[in-house]
């Protein structure tokens, strides 16, 4: 795969300034391509905004996807047919996988949740179209075509930006599809979500069911089914997993900070397999759910391993048990782009490497010096949780200025918490790191405090990010958010 890059893009010019054309191992490769990140790749992408053609691949680019993390600025991805290639062949894998092993998958329908729009950012003008139309466009070609078919929603859904509307016609179109056998999301908290809602609206929901439902803005008509309507009544909304009795898989994230929530996903559809998703970004599709494991989507793209050392490592070479960043080169004309995603070898399917997600690298909190991560911040969360035997349904550290003195606060929705007490084991666990124990024997930060969230915590969440533009499909969960005014948003 990467000989094939170097050869068909050996002519771009990136590829004479890298001398693809005279590479022919992995460790030449290795020596004449620096690693990068997306700030080395930007003076590139301008240029194909800008209009020019084999810059990066000598393929055309369709598209440039606008992506962010939970805390970074925009970056515009380019993608190419080759690109949505190497995607179509991981989510054919995946899913074939889940129809050999579950046969009842086959012949219904399915709800992979939209993403909606979110405010129109003022972008610069570009001769390349700047974001996808549908979500299922990332596929392109007769896969797209093939999986708008199973759909149970419809494409204008992305376009009601009104949480509780785009969630009344979501369970409309859901109640209303008696065969629907797969539902994959990206949080495990937004099927909560909606199932909250369902919950809280009930009769409404089944009455516009029974009669219809029109919205004018976007144009979406449901139209009457008394009869599903009258079934539902009878079933009743204590038993999510009775409404639809076809149903056998529900894909969500299920590492890192979504391991709270993917339990409560478990107790309200029992007998339902729930199965943890791979490691799918914008600029690539690194792992896929498969066989039990999460093994490397190697058929997609050529992906390495960057070492704590800073030693790059081929796939072939890794070791159980070991942790590392991703380092990724795809059709789109990314070459060697660190994705700043930290992942640990968890085991091997047949040769390949599974990979669990640790989190963000490139996610740290430092206002006074205290130096905290990512990784290690969810390595606290996670072993104060075990100790006191919590199930959060969301949790998320983050420095508030409200007071006299900054502290980091732990925004928490989760029952039986003794705030004092979970207080006091959190601060221990942080202050493991120095810099961090420092700024708070310096007095420049207070110790941890707790703050308690009734419910709708990840919703409030989601929408914060999504008054900043990011898209739903874009915001990860994190056990570490940067931004300092979360103690307004969840008051």
């Amino acid at each position: 795969m990467l000989q094939a890059y170097l050869q068909r893009n050996a002519a771009t010019d990136f590829g004479k300034t890298h001398r693809f054309a005279s590479l022919a191992s992995w460790e030449e490769f290795n020596e004449a391509v620096p690693v990068r990140t997306y700030e080395d790749f930007r003076p590139w992408i301008e240029r194909i905004a800008d209009g020019e053609s084999e810059v990066l691949t000598a393929d055309e680019v369709k598209m440039l996807e606008p992506s962010s993390g939970s805390s970074g600025a925009e970056k515009w991805v380019p993608y190419t047919k080759s690109l949505q290639a190497e995607y179509r062949r991981a989510v054919a894998a995946w899913m074939a996988q889940n129809f050999i092993s579950s046969p009842g998958l086959l012949g219904g329908r399915a709800y992979w949740s939209l993403t909606p729009q979110p405010p129109r950012q003022q972008r610069p003008r570009t001769k390349v179209p700047v974001g996808f139309d549908d979500d299922s466009a990332y596929l392109g070609g007769a896969a797209q075509r093939l999986v708008d078919m199973t759909l149970v929603t419809r494409p204008e859904l992305r376009k009601i930006s009104d949480t509780e509307q785009f969630r009344h016609v979501t369970l409309l179109l859901l109640l209303g599809c008696r065969d629907l056998r797969l539902i994959s999301v990206w949080h495990p908290s937004f099927l909560s979500l909606l199932l909250e809602y369902l919950q809280r609206h009930w009769s409404g929901l089944l009455d516009d069911l029974r009669n219809g439902y029109r919205l004018s803005e976007p144009s979406i008509e449901i139209r009457p089914d008394p009869a599903r309507a009258s079934e539902l009544e009878r079933l009743g909304h204590d038993n999510p997993a009775g409404l639809w009795p076809a149903l056998r898989l529900i894909s969500c994230w299920g590492d890192a900070n979504a391991t709270g929530s993917i339990e409560e996903i478990r107790a309200s559809f029992p007998g339902i397999c729930i199965q943890p998703k791979g490691l799918v970004a914008t600029e690539a599709f690194v792992t896929l759910p498969f066989a039990g494991s999460r093994p490397l989507a190697i058929r997609s793209h050529f992906i390495e391993f960057l070492d704590e050392a800073g030693v790059v490592h081929p796939s072939w070479s890794l070791g159980k048990g070991q942790r590392y960043s991703l380092v990724v080169t795809t059709s789109g004309g990314l070459y060697r782009y660190r994705l700043r995603d930290r992942v640990e070898v968890t085991g091997f399917y047949r040769q390949a490497p599974s990979l669990s997600f640790l989190g963000k690298e490139d996610n740290v909190s430092d206002h006074y010096g205290e130096k905290l991560d990512e990784t290690f911040v969810a390595n606290c969360l996670q072993a104060v949780f075990v100790r006191l035997e919590l199930e959060p349904q969301f949790a998320m550290l983050a420095l508030d200025r409200s007071g006299s003195t900054d502290a980091y606060t732990l925004y928490l929705q989760c029952k039986d918490v003794r705030q004092e007490r979970l207080g006091e084991q959190l601060e221990a666990e942080l202050c493991r790191n120095p810099h961090y124990e420092l700024c708070v024997r310096l007095g420049q930060l207070r110790k941890v405090r707790v703050h308690l969230i009734e419910e709708s915590a990840y919703d409030i969440y989601t929408a914060s990010l999504g008054e900043r533009g990011m898209r739903l499909g874009d915001i990860k969960p994190t056990p570490l958010s940067r931004f300092c005014d979360w103690s307004k948003k969840f008051s």
